[in-house]
């Protein structure tokens, strides 16, 4: 994995761990990665709502998934914990609720 891609998914797991709007899209794009069905899909018209780095970011990410051969997700990465830790953030207090 190339060092932009890393700094990408750097910085969008770090925006995602915030509690912005954006914030909550970039957790949508993440969570749609690791697991659209049970966390729902990302909504293209989300990209309205992120700066143009945030967008840029997710679309360095899209690019290198796009171009792996094979599925690949998070964990597999060294993302294992931010990702589980995004599902506690952003879906876990949606079910109980």
């Amino acid at each position: 994995m190339s060092e932009p891609v890393i700094q990408a998914l750097d910085r969008l797991f770090d925006l995602a761990a915030s509690d912005t709007g954006q914030a909550r899209r970039a957790a949508n794009f993440l969570l749609a990665w690791w697991n659209a069905q049970d966390n729902g899909g990302f909504d293209l018209a989300d990209l309205f709502g992120v700066d143009h780095a945030v967008a840029a970011d997710m679309a360095v990410v899209f690019i290198y998934l796009g171009g792996h051969h094979g599925a690949i997700y998070p964990d597999q990465l060294g993302y294992e914990d931010k990702i589980i830790a995004l599902v506690h953030q952003w879906r876990l207090h949606e079910t109980v609720d």
